[in-house]
């Protein structure tokens, strides 16, 4: 009768953890080390069809329409369909103003990351097979 480890083969779950720990550290890292900037305001260009573009502010207009609708007669559905659209396009927006960038690192730094990420990934999956 052998001895179970980590996925149910001989591995080991001390280099399952090892590796796992070690993921988890560069993940950790590798995610901690990302700036996100947002470039959205109310004259950002949203969308652009053309020579026209459509900026966020314009995005209020048919939303104020809407909510203007929607409190006259709570049945309107050009109401509800202007306030939702107008809701939904500033979501994507946002989403799609929104840049990510890498902080200013050392050569050492990014190596201990990657080592961390990849050497991770390696044991962990390595713990998975049989021991031979």
């Amino acid at each position: 009768m052998s001895k179970r480890g980590a996925g149910g083969t001989s591995g080991g779950i001390g280099r399952f953890f090892l590796g796992l720990t070690m993921m988890t550290a560069g993940g950790y890292l590798f995610l901690n080390s990302i700036k996100v900037v947002n470039n959205f305001s109310l004259g950002y260009s949203l969308y652009r069809l053309g020579n026209l573009s459509l900026t966020s502010g314009m995005v209020l207009v048919p939303f104020i329409f809407g909510v203007g609708l929607i409190f006259y007669n709570s049945d309107n559905f050009l109401g509800w369909l202007l306030a939702a659209a107008s809701l939904i396009m500033l979501l994507f927006g946002v989403i799609a103003s929104i840049n990510f960038r890498l902080a200013p690192m050392s050569a050492f730094e990014l190596i201990t990351i990657l080592v961390l990420a990849v050497g991770g990934v390696g044991i962990f999956v390595s713990s998975l097979q049989e021991l031979k």
